[in-house]
């Protein structure tokens, strides 16, 4: 196996565009790309661009029909079929849009097969992440599930049981939808709670069905839930279900929307925290996994603020390189923030809470804290399921 990382990018992943106004600027895309190679990273992976995921590949998630509605929205935007959940205020029709949701896709089915078949132990794909699609509509700026078609590919590939971590701050519904029944495939999503953010879903009751009874795990946090919390109930939950899963490759998906400066939702996370969870799921590959690890992007509309920071910093773990958070920005990459945006990007790569603390769970609770509500019942619907403690 080649201890190198892959990049996958193709420049023609920004022109998933759903316009002005969206929150899903692709400039977050560009910049992130832009930073990775300011602090030399290219150097430590090898950047691949890999092909478009063709019909085949999207049928192992997408229903067929779905597919041609999406093909026909993207050569008559006017005439999208809202049925499918395209051409709504979420998830705008556009020229092209087929070809670059499936670009995407084929960007982390790509990484997916290089971890498989050993040809690099890490791959990420920061342009991915889109895990709200469900197999027969867009749901939530996401048109196609490339988490799940990674996933999906894996198991075609021959893998037998594949873990799913997810720290957007949504919930990661369209993952779960695809796996519900399938105990192949374990889904984790830490994200804000149901009651307060879309996608209205990922209740700790939801648990998988069938002989995946389990195997779908789902930590619902509090809204304003910040850096010790957010880490404590990662802590409290991701790694024991891991060990006991033992996946032979680790899925994580790396929505940096559960940010304090992102506009969409309202948790009240740093940057440092975000980077810990990063070491933490690099962490768990090598531990479980053999090291092999796909990590892809997701949420986060702090365009310039918070994603190209957050995912260059998941670059440079993947890369073994890791970017100390104290490290100044390059003088070069500010600028061309100024000059794409207007607006002045920030100085450091950390929001100086570095480094973060948390109290583990094995220390105890506090059964009248909400965070810890929010721990223990999740572990109390998921783990005697699995034959574990709660």
């Amino acid at each position: 196996m080649s201890g190198r990382a892959q990049l996958m990018w193709d420049e023609a992943v920004t022109g998933y565009d759903f316009g002005r106004d969206h929150p899903m600027d692709p400039v977050r895309l560009a910049l992130t790309r832009r930073l990775v190679d300011a602090f030399g990273l290219d150097k430590d992976v090898d950047v691949v661009a890999a092909q478009p995921a063709g019909e085949s590949t999207l049928r192992l998630v997408h229903r067929q029909d779905y597919i041609e509605a999406v093909k026909a929205a993207s050569v008559d935007p006017g005439a999208a079929d809202q049925s499918y959940g395209i051409g709504t205020l979420d998830d705008p029709a556009f020229l092209g849009m087929h070809e670059v949701s499936a670009l995407i896709a084929g960007q982390s089915v790509g990484a997916a097969e290089a971890v498989w078949r050993g040809e690099a132990l890490h791959a990420v794909n920061f342009a991915g992440g889109l895990h709200h699609a469900m197999p027969g509509g867009a749901s939530g700026f996401c048109i196609y599930n490339d988490a799940s078609l990674a996933i999906a590919r894996l198991l075609e590939l021959g893998a037998e049981r594949v873990a799913y971590i997810d720290v957007d701050v949504h919930h990661g519904d369209g993952v779960q939808a695809a796996f519900w029944e399938d105990p192949r495939v374990l889904t984790v999503s830490l994200h804000e709670h149901p009651r307060t953010l879309f996608p209205q879903t990922g209740w700790p009751e939801e648990t998988g069905a069938g002989s995946a009874e389990g195997t779908a795990v789902n930590v619902a946090l509090p809204a304003g839930t910040g850096d010790a919390g957010w880490l404590r109930a990662f802590h409290a939950v991701v790694p024991e279900v891991i060990a006991d899963f033992r996946p032979q490759v680790l899925v994580t998906q790396h929505g940096a929307d559960t940010h304090f400066e992102d506009p969409l939702a309202h948790l009240a996370v740093s940057l440092d925290a975000q980077r810990a969870v990063q070491v933490a799921c690099h962490d768990l590959a090598h531990e479980y996994a053999d090291g092999k690890w796909v990590a892809l992007g997701g949420g986060g509309y702090a365009v310039v603020e918070v994603v190209p920071r957050s995912w260059t910093h998941l670059v440079g773990i993947a890369a073994g390189r890791a970017i100390e958070p104290e490290a100044v920005i390059p003088e070069g990459w500010r600028q061309e923030v100024f000059a794409r945006t207007r607006q002045l990007g920030p100085a450091r790569m950390t929001d100086g809470r570095w480094p973060v603390s948390w109290a583990g769970w094995e220390a105890g609770y506090d059964p009248a804290d909400r965070l810890d509500q929010a721990v223990l019942a999740t572990r109390k619907a998921v783990f005697p399921l699995r034959g574990m403690l709660a």
